[in-house]
């Protein structure tokens, strides 16, 4: 499981965490990935680590409490997707011909991994990819294949492309293809190792899918991934609580008349005022959001604090922030942590009706 990622487009919420341990519907993306993974059958996986590593192992300890077998490889220096593949070669148990299954750290996915696998092993390829398809390909990488299902290219972003099936960022490897890998050194599966077992005549073939798919990298990504998975649009039995219209942590307060809808999430120990609204948002721990305010499709990050009346639409809030009284913040409006945004410094719209 590839989870060294720094997550740039998130900021500022992966100032204080890798993108893979923000939390998505009340715990980590992660959580969620080794949920799906252990559900397939699954028991034993290794975590590709490197930004703020320690703090993988910090909250996933040896895996018992999952119902798995955790083992952490971290690396010191960027290696790319290839790079970070063969660094976990060392820490696997299986055979040269056997299957290791490798995920990508940001994506949400309702793929039926047992069925990715058995494509894999039925077809004899040394490769398999989860191809997803996407309405407008442009932005992406696609995998076109032939009649058989056997990928004939990888291309990248073009104006034409010729599939609207990308990479998903999931993979059967054959064990040899990895140790194959070059050690030590910055590889791209996409530009280097999937070219080159082409051109070398070696099979790799497609499992296409139309299920759930989405890749967490953007703040909104975030927040459409968080509700997806509170109001049940793709299940993860690591969800801490029923689906519906809104999760609420222990040790949360929400005040009688304040309205929770959306999928929104209200994290452990966080505060909703009187008459506030919070919308298809994800409040984080300790978050505390004033009365009258409305919140709607943003993230409020830790120990932050909105204040009474204040509005935030499409907005991120670093950890420890705060917004006092007055404010309107949209459209993509981002505020770092520790920020202090005084009584009516930003507004979308006038101050007097």
């Amino acid at each position: 499981m590839l989870v060294g990622g720094k997550g740039t487009r998130l900021r500022p919420l992966t100032m204080s965490a890798p993108k893979p341990m923000l939390p998505v519907a009340g715990v980590p993306v992660t959580a969620h990935m080794l949920a799906r993974a252990r559900d397939a059958g699954i028991d034993r996986v290794v975590l590709a680590t490197s930004y703020k590593a320690e703090v993988f192992e910090e909250y996933f300890g040896d895996g018992s409490a999952l119902g798995l077998e955790l083992a952490y490889v971290t690396e010191t220096e960027p290696l790319g997707t290839g790079g970070a593949i063969r660094n976990v070669a060392g820490f696997l148990r299986c055979g040269p011909d056997d299957p290791v299954v490798i995920f990508n750290g940001d994506i949400l996915s309702g793929l039926d991994i047992q069925a990715l696998i058995a494509r894999h092993t039925d077809s004899g390829a040394a490769v398999t990819l989860h191809l997803t398809e996407v309405e407008d390909p442009r932005a992406f990488g696609v995998v076109p294949t032939d009649e058989h299902g056997r990928v004939t290219e990888f291309l990248e972003k073009t104006l034409e492309p010729p599939t609207n099936l990308i990479n998903a960022g999931c993979y059967v490897f054959r064990r040899s293809v990895i140790d194959d890998i070059p050690a030590g050194r910055p590889v791209s599966v996409e530009r280097e190792t999937f070219p080159g077992l082409l051109a070398a005549g070696v099979p790799i073939v497609a499992y296409p899918d139309s299920t759930y798919w989405l890749d967490l990298g953007t703040p909104a990504a975030f927040v459409r991934g968080s509700r997806d998975l509170v109001q049940g649009r793709i299940a993860s039995s690591a969800l801490p609580g029923p689906v519906g219209e809104a999760l609420v942590l222990d040790g949360a307060t929400v005040a009688a008349d304040a309205k929770l809808c959306g999928g929104a999430t209200i994290g452990a120990g966080a505060a909703v005022g009187g008459g506030a609204t919070v919308d298809g948002a994800v409040l984080f721990d300790g978050a505390a959001v004033g009365c009258g305010a409305v919140v709607r499709d943003s993230v409020v990050g830790r120990d932050a604090v909105i204040c009474d009346g204040v509005v935030l639409d499409d907005v991120v809030v670093g950890d420890g922030a705060r917004i006092e009284a007055g404010n309107e913040l949209r459209a993509g409006v981002r505020v770092f942590p520790g920020s202090i945004l005084p009584s009516g410094c930003v507004r979308f719209s006038s101050d007097q009706s």
